[in-house]
């Protein structure tokens, strides 16, 4: 008996990486970066399936404001660095590393690039969005 209840945990060990990887923004709630200005984790008992990804989020209210209009709360870019795109070495944003420009969140690689962007973050955003289409 504890040797099949063992292999049990160890089965479900393994499928948790792979379940957390379906989850959008590292389970960060993305209305959370705008209205409390830094990352907040989401609740495992609030979330909603989107674009193929699960979304955590830290209120029934943040939940229902990202239901009602998703790509707005969505990571700009596809979730990728605006200031490696400019670079020329798109990296995929570290939820921890963001900015809000022009009311959009941005995920950005390294507390590096996050000073970068905020030295000229129109300028820096703009360049990414062209170069990114």
């Amino acid at each position: 008996m504890k040797a099949s209840v063992l292999c049990l945990l160890i089965s479900l060990a393994a499928a948790l990486p792979a379940a957390a990887q379906d989850w959008a923004v590292g389970g960060f709630d993305p209305v959370g970066y705008a209205q409390a200005g830094r990352p907040t984790p989401g609740r495992s008992d609030i979330a909603t399936m989107w674009k193929g990804q699960l979304w955590h989020f830290a209120s029934e209210e943040n939940r229902a404001r990202f239901e009602a209009n998703p790509r707005s709360f969505a990571p700009a870019l596809d979730g990728m660095c605006p200031v490696s795109i400019v670079d020329g070495r798109p990296q995929m944003g570290d939820p921890r590393h963001f900015a809000v420009v022009a009311g959009r969140l941005y995920l950005l690689e390294s507390g590096a690039a996050e000073r970068r962007l905020s030295s000229d973050p129109a300028g820096i955003v703009a360049e990414a969005q062209r170069l990114w289409r």
